[in-house]
């Protein structure tokens, strides 16, 4: 791709989320989603074939979808009141439109079926940026707006999203499409404590961030789309398979690794506001999500997976470029725990 027209792609991309967080008025922030919608979609078919035009079909009638549905949310709350901003005397049925086209752009069950396919027809860094920045927006609206929800739709949404997450992600062979549902299960843990605490909300999402992007990054950078081709890891980057593991170990929230803060603290908040019901769903479906990460580990560095010969001699024949930026990422996303008092 030219790159003056990358630039301006990857320029938009950053400037979208930037509209939607700093603004206050609801139609500016559904053109800050649009930017955002228009243009990863040039990204997603840049090295054009039949599984990344799909995806990108996909991607689009969705998020259009979910826009067009937000749309048709603002344009009745202005005719309501009169204003470009949700109040407290915003009919509910608007403000339940406007959850649900959010939970389709943010992957939230039971509107979540696109969002693995998608990931797993596109490039492991274009996934990367669906899966992280690309949620930042949709939540910051919500982020906005959590306390005229309904908190048993977010509730609900969130038992369901963790629930998927955890059951469809166990009998996934693809790299991808295991983050994507680890990310539908992550976003339900952020929902689930949005009514209670906000604030835990977004402590969630900047670990889920630093806990995704070294794992796509070592995907991406000698392409392991599939457990069978992560099996090679042992011999093309040993000294970094411990730290995969480990990281892989935090983003299912084992103790004491940086992945068990936002669990540990969302249990704790719904404990505190008698939800013991919830709390004990949640921690029981986040055991299930630590079962396919161990599933994981095991195969990457406990078995050895059939293969021919060659395979054996790969590491001398590793050319792929290295990322200087896995390093501290890697430190961050497994070492942070004893820094919670200074985060909380």
């Amino acid at each position: 791709m030219n790159p003056i027209t990358l630039t301006t792609i990857y320029m938009t991309i950053m400037t979208g989320p930037m509209i939607t967080m700093l603004s206050s008025n609801l139609f500016v922030m559904w053109i800050g989603l649009e930017m955002n919608l228009l243009a990863l979609i040039p990204l997603m078919v840049n090295n054009p074939n039949p599984r990344s035009t799909e995806a990108a079909t996909k991607y689009f009638l969705t998020q259009a979808t979910a826009s067009m549905i937000l749309l048709l949310s603002i344009l009745m709350n202005f005719k309501q009141l009169g204003m470009w901003t949700f109040q407290p005397e915003t009919d509910n049925i608007i403000m339940a439109m406007t959850f649900t086209s959010l939970a389709i752009k943010l992957g939230l069950a039971p509107f979540h079926s696109w969002l693995p396919e998608v990931t797993q027809g596109i490039k492991l860094n274009v996934g990367l940026v669906l899966l992280t920045w690309q949620k930042i927006a949709p939540l910051s609206i919500m982020l906005q707006f959590y306390e005229l929800i309904d908190p048993y739709l977010l509730i609900l949404s969130a038992i369901i999203s963790v629930l998927v997450g955890g059951w469809n992600g166990l009998n996934q062979t693809q790299t991808r499409k295991i983050m994507a549902y680890s990310s539908i299960a992550h976003m339900g843990w952020m929902i689930s404590i949005l009514a209670y605490n906000p604030s835990l909300t977004t402590l969630n999402l900047l670990i889920y961030i630093i806990m995704t992007t070294p794992l796509f990054l070592i995907f991406h950078t000698h392409s392991f789309t599939s457990i069978s081709s992560a099996s090679l890891m042992w011999n093309k980057m040993p000294m970094a398979l411990p730290m995969v593991s480990l990281i892989l170990l935090s983003t299912g929230g084992l103790p004491p690794l940086t992945g068990f803060l936002p669990k540990w603290t969302i249990i704790a908040e719904l404990m505190k506001n008698n939800s013991l019901f919830l709390a004990t769903l949640m921690a029981m479906t986040a055991l299930i999500n630590l079962f396919f990460y161990t599933r994981l580990i095991y195969s990457t560095s406990l078995t050895t997976f059939p293969s021919n010969n060659s395979s054996k001699m790969y590491i001398h024949q590793d050319h792929t470029k290295k990322a200087n930026i896995l390093p501290p990422m890697m430190v961050i996303s497994t070492m942070l725990l004893p820094l919670s008092p200074l985060l909380l």
